[in-house]
């Protein structure tokens, strides 16, 4: 397991090499980590995490009762996808790009119930995030959420990307003890919302 120094220290080389594709020069902090995964638990199933560089949200899921072996990591740097396999033997490991979601098979045909991204959106071609987004709700069940973490005012992905794909996007939270200042935001399906608010008004 590396040390808050020398996993600061191979986030920031990697930086350096692929700014675009690395969300910032230092690992996310564990105030950001918490909030995150804070709708998440063991009864959540399967979890799909995108950029998951030095793991910090992985151990988080862990922490929240999150088996191993009910995490696919998806990580495009070959450096930081050899480190995670090594440290999570039990997950399933792939390094890829994320826009290609659709054309992997994660969980043996079992839909995640959550997505928790560490992606650079910001930085990404729409076409791209549409790509993101759209393979990943594949993997997604009907009442799944993306949770997306950014550094900007608002979320990441635009109202009309959101619009194209019928989806919602939901502040959950930010925190000025991450390095920089982060929000988080819940994405669904708006169907999926509609569902659960007329459940609600049941009860």
């Amino acid at each position: 397991m590396l040390s808050r120094s020398s996993e600061t220290l191979q986030f920031f080389r990697a930086w350096l090499s692929e700014p675009l594709r690395v969300a910032a020069v230092t690992p996310s902090g564990r105030a950001l980590a918490a909030l995150i995964v804070s709708e998440v638990s063991a009864d959540t199933g399967p979890i799909l995490e995108l950029g998951p560089g030095t793991g910090v949200f992985t151990r988080a899921l862990l922490a929240r009762g999150i088996a191993e072996e009910n995490l696919a990591l998806i990580e495009f740097g070959a450096k930081f996808a050899a480190k995670l396999h090594a440290d999570f033997p039990r997950a399933k490991t792939l390094c890829m790009d994320a826009a290609r979601l659709r054309d992997v098979e994660l969980f043996d045909h079992t839909p995640a119930g959550a997505v928790i991204s560490g992606l650079p959106l910001l930085s990404m071609a729409p076409r791209t995030v549409y790509s993101i987004l759209e393979g990943a709700f594949t993997h997604l069940r009907a009442n799944g959420a993306f949770y997306q973490f950014t550094y900007g005012p608002r979320c990441p992905v635009s109202r009309p990307l959101l619009d194209r794909l019928g989806l919602k996007a939901t502040y959950l939270g930010g925190t000025f003890a991450n390095v920089p200042p982060a929000a988080v935001y819940r994405i669904q399906h708006r169907k999926a919302l509609r569902v659960r608010d007329a459940t609600a008004n049941r009860s």
